[in-house]
């Protein structure tokens, strides 16, 4: 198994519902601004206005449904709430906990990069696809990245590295996401306008194959039509 297999298996079972959510320690694949924006199904700002947990349906595990009340989408059509799912949580004298999973409290807002999962929307990336806003003494709304004890690797490096966030303004913020975005769709469309003229010159070179070989084509078939006669005659 290669490095970075053996690193998304890692990761991959460190997020699983149906993995033990008692883990000490998680590993994930660090991920930039530009993967989170392109990788997540909707971006939301909003307030949590409720939390709570619950057994999941096979009664195994605990899962926390928090619900945030949608003050602005930066990416995807969002409701005027949303409740995001994330494993652990406390039921009774139970409580299970999950390193690399981030936890929400009511009355604090958050910026959420949202994926969906088979039990819910969820948190993309682990807690590095969700942010804490607070407000300055200037009255400025600031993001920042969770803390975490994640340990971030980097796959191309295979090691592991420093987070890259820092926080900034919502305002700082909100841009960097709309450029993302839009770096994104400019890309795609490159990408698409490249395949549509590899398709057009594969069958500008095939209309030319044919072209310069039809009278062989034409006795291939010719050749064809008289054998397929022959065998039916008999």
């Amino acid at each position: 198994m290669t490095l970075n297999n053996r690193l998304l298996a890692l990761a991959a079972t460190a997020w699983l519902f149906t993995a033990v959510p008692a883990a000490r320690a998680a590993i994930a694949i660090a991920a930039s601004l530009d993967q989170k924006v392109e990788n997540a199904a909707s971006i939301v700002v909003g307030k949590c206005i409720k939390t709570e947990s619950r057994l999941d349906p096979t009664g195994r595990w605990i899962l926390t449904y928090s619900t945030f009340e949608v003050q602005k989408s930066l990416k995807g059509v969002a409701g005027p709430q949303i409740t995001i799912v994330t494993p652990g949580g406390t039921v009774g004298s139970t409580h299970q906990d999950t390193i690399g999973v981030p936890e929400f409290h009511e009355g604090a807002e958050h910026v959420i990069f949202v994926k969906n999962s088979r039990v819910g929307p969820t948190v993309l990336y682990f807690d590095q696809g969700a942010y804490d806003v607070t407000t300055d003494g200037h009255g400025d709304k600031i993001v920042a990245p969770i803390p975490s004890n994640l340990v971030k690797v980097d796959t191309q490096r295979g090691m592991a590295v420093a987070p890259n966030d820092t926080p900034r303004t919502m305002r700082d913020f909100e841009k960097a996401v709309s450029d993302s975005i839009r770096e994104s769709s400019a890309r795609k469309a490159r990408m698409d306008m490249l395949a549509a003229e590899k398709a057009r010159k594969e069958q500008a070179s095939l209309w030319s194959i044919l072209n310069r070989n039809w009278l062989v084509i034409m006795f291939a078939l010719a050749g064809i039509a008289l054998a397929t006669w022959q065998l039916l005659r008999r």
